[in-house]
């Protein structure tokens, strides 16, 4: 399952969806969460946390928050279309991969650190 954080591009979320996977769409279903209670949300039941929000790198890296999994977007509005076709195929090939992992993804690359 994907938690999505409310920053995430309505077009993104409906992409993930028609894979057959399932999001729950901060956004969508509970606006104005905070961050530390999105990943405290992640863990029961586990979800990857999608984000384009910077500070989940900072609760993870400088904060040492474990147990949550989070896949980071880094690209430009006029990306949109191409950040997709990469979120598509990177979650259908490998998104038990990503569990437990923090993960970066551009247009252009994927970089995965363990957490």
């Amino acid at each position: 399952m994907i938690l999505a954080d409310e920053n995430i591009d309505h077009r993104l979320i409906a992409a993930i969806r028609e894979i057959g996977i399932d999001v729950y769409s901060i956004y969508e279903l509970n606006r104005g969460l905070k961050d530390e209670s999105i990943l405290n949300f992640s863990r029961d039941p586990p979800r990857i946390i999608l984000t384009e929000d910077k500070d989940f790198g900072e609760w993870i890296f400088a904060h040492r928050v474990e147990g949550i999994s989070v896949l980071f977007l880094r690209y430009h509005f006029s990306e949109t279309e191409l950040i997709k076709q990469s979120l598509i195929k990177l979650l259908s090939e490998r998104k038990e991969a990503l569990k437990g992992h923090f993960t970066t993804l551009t247009v252009k690359k994927i970089r995965i650190r363990k957490i």
